[in-house]
This record gives C-alpha cells, sequence and structure tokens, in this order.
C-alpha cells in the first residue's frame, strides 16, 4: 500500500504565507461516512433517552443525518441543545467513538499535517469539537476570533494547525467560515468574552486587516480548512435547509507545550506540573483537557491508541473546573457604551 500523499512544496509555501490552506481530497467523502453514521446513531440514542423520560414525543426517526437534529430543535429548543451539549465535547467526555478517533489519527490527514508541521512527532492538541450548525440557528454564527484568543499565551507564538473537516459540503449558503488571510504573523488581537453563544470575540477595531477583505472558505465534503492558531476567522450562517455538520481538530509538534504523559492530579489550576510527580512542569497550551501523541516516527510504540485517547479525554474531562487561571480577556462591553 502506498502511504499516503503529502502536501506539496506550493501548498506548503501558501500555507505558511497565507496562514491557511484548502486541499478539497484529503479523503474520500465514503471515508467520513462512519463518522456520520455513528453521529446520527448517537442522536438516535440521546432522542430516545429524551423520549423515554418523557420529554420528547417525535422522535423524527424516518429523516436522514442532515436534517434530524434541526427538525427535534424545531419541535424543542431544550432537547435540541441538550443533544447539541452531549455531542460537542463541553462536558462528559464530548463525543468520542472509535469513528471519530479513526479521523483525527487518519494517516491520510496526518501526512497532510506533518507537511506543515516539518516533523513526524505529532500530538492531537487538547480541544476539538464537533459543529453541528443548524439552519437559522444564532448560536451557529461563531464571531471573529484565533484559537490562539483560547490557549495560554505562552504558546501564542507556537505552531497549532486547525484542521477543519466539514462532513457535508461547505458553501456561503450553509455557513462556511471566513477568513483573513496573510494576517498570523503578528501578536494574538485583544479578545472579549460575551459573544454570541459564549464564544470569544475580536471586535471589528481590533482585527488585524478589514474584515472586508476575509476570504470565503468553500470546502466540500473530504475537503479539509487547515489554519494556523493565530490566523482570524469567523463563521457565518447556515440559510440552507440542512444541517452544516463539521468538526474541527488540532494538531501540533511533540516540541509545543502539551500535558501527554501527564494527568489532572499532578497539575495545578495553571496546568503546572507538581514537582513531587515530575521533574519539571510542561504547561499544555490548553490545559483542561487531554492532549495524546498520535504520530511518531522515533518511538511508535509510544503513539496512543484509542483505549488510553479515551482514557485521557474522560479524566480531563471530569477536573476540568480545577483549570481555570491560563488565560483571562476583559468582557465585551455593552453596545452603545
Amino acid at each position: 500500500m502506498n502511504s499516503p500523499a503529502p502536501l506539496t512544496p506550493q501548498q506548503i509555501g501558501f500555507f505558511h504565507e497565507e496562514g491557511y490552506l484548502i486541499v478539497p481530497d484529503v479523503f474520500a467523502p465514503a471515508d467520513l461516512e462512519p463518522l456520520r453514521q455513528e453521529l446520527h446513531g448517537e442522536i438516535d440514542r440521546k432522542a430516545r433517552q429524551l423520549h423515554a423520560e418523557g420529554k420528547l414525543t417525535n422522535l423524527h426517526a424516518e429523516l436522514d443525518f442532515d436534517h434530524r437534529l434541526a427538525a427535534l430543535h424545531r419541535d424543542s429548543k431544550e432537547n435540541g441543545e441538550a443533544i447539541m451539549r452531549h455531542l460537542e465535547g463541553l462536558r462528559g467526555g464530548g463525543f468520542h467513538a472509535p469513528e471519530m478517533f479513526d479521523v483525527i489519527a487518519s494517516p491520510k490527514l496526518l501526512a497532510k499535517v506533518a507537511s506543515l508541521l516539518g516533523t513526524g512527532e505529532i500530538v492531537a492538541s487538547s480541544v476539538y469539537r464537533v459543529r453541528p450548525k443548524l439552519p437559522n440557528i444564532g448560536r451557529g454564527v461563531v464571531p471573529w476570533h484565533q484559537d490562539s484568543g483560547y490557549f495560554a499565551s505562552h504558546c501564542d507564538k507556537s505552531l497549532i494547525i486547525t484542521c477543519w473537516v466539514p462532513l457535508v459540503d461547505a458553501t456561503v449558503e450553509n455557513g462556511c467560515m471566513q477568513i483573513l488571510p496573510r494576517t498570523h504573523q503578528g501578536r494574538v488581537a485583544t479578545h472579549h468574552t460575551g459573544g454570541n453563544a459564549g464564544f470569544l470575540v475580536i471586535r471589528d477595531s481590533d482585527l488585524p486587516d478589514d474584515p472586508r477583505k476575509a476570504i470565503t472558505a468553500a470546502c466540500p465534503r473530504g475537503g479539509v480548512v487547515f489554519m494556523t492558531n493565530r490566523t482570524p476567522h469567523c463563521s457565518t450562517p447556515n440559510y440552507s435547509d440542512h444541517i452544516r455538520w463539521s468538526v474541527d481538530l488540532r494538531y501540533q509538534s511533540a516540541e509545543v507545550p502539551n500535558n501527554v504523559g501527564l494527568w489532572p492530579e499532578s497539575l495545578d489550576a495553571e496546568g503546572v506540573a507538581n514537582p513531587e510527580f515530575y521533574e519539571k512542569g510542561n504547561i499544555a497550551c490548553y490545559p483542561p483537557e487531554a492532549d495524546f501523541l498520535v504520530h511518531s516516527k522515533l518511538h511508535p510504540e509510544q503513539v496512543t491508541d484509542y483505549a488510553e485517547y479515551v482514557k485521557r479525554r474522560e479524566t480531563y474531562d471530569r477536573t476540568q473546573a480545577k483549570f481555570s487561571a491560563f488565560r483571562r480577556w476583559p468582557a465585551l462591553e455593552p453596545a452603545g457604551r
């Protein structure tokens, strides 16, 4: 079997110059079907649980993956939000089925990531999310931000690659991203808390360039949008009749600070390792969630398998409230002030 193709020198150069890269054919669309089907199955299981609890009457079992959650949300915002929280990974360990891990650890994807990082020693960064953007639902509109706004400041100059993987064709109509190119080399902009749906937000006046210069990151199913952690981007409304499903994954060199091999009980609130357990602290870029080694040419025997991935993700999730001091931003002032 041939090894998965790396990126070309032209693609690598474009990424480092522009701060993003859209590759339309990282996966075959069929490669993502197991993840789509497992997510659909998880929606069904959660809906049937709510039905058994008397909270939901119509299961909408006749609808497909691209439409069912939207129908459940239209019937009951409370039920729809409960299912989305269950999937998105904000609590309870999030969605971490084997099909999710298979995408995270996909050799096709990691070959591209290795090209951009310039190393085969790859850590899957500590935070990923499942993103169901429902039609005409405001919470799916994500304001301008840099992913570094969510990370600890000592990682501001490190490269952490976001891989945004649409599970449907991402178009202008269904709310694909907007990206500000060539703005990723400067400092991390001032972010504010209190944006839409609790997201961090960069005010237009604090953006490193005019938002009218943004590019539209349309991407087909099977493609991936690669971005640096300092690339400003936002997510636009979904005006279609179907859900814009996506997952965003993050990767970094093993040389970038991480918590691989560390467990929450050995870390303080800032993610610093307790010297009783370790010789020195290694403060992860995002302390509340678990990093894991996903590819290694030097130490392939240390690459995390599925069982260890689940254990680390669930263990960190149970102690997320412990990590509260790694970054703070000012609150967004009310309009008119």
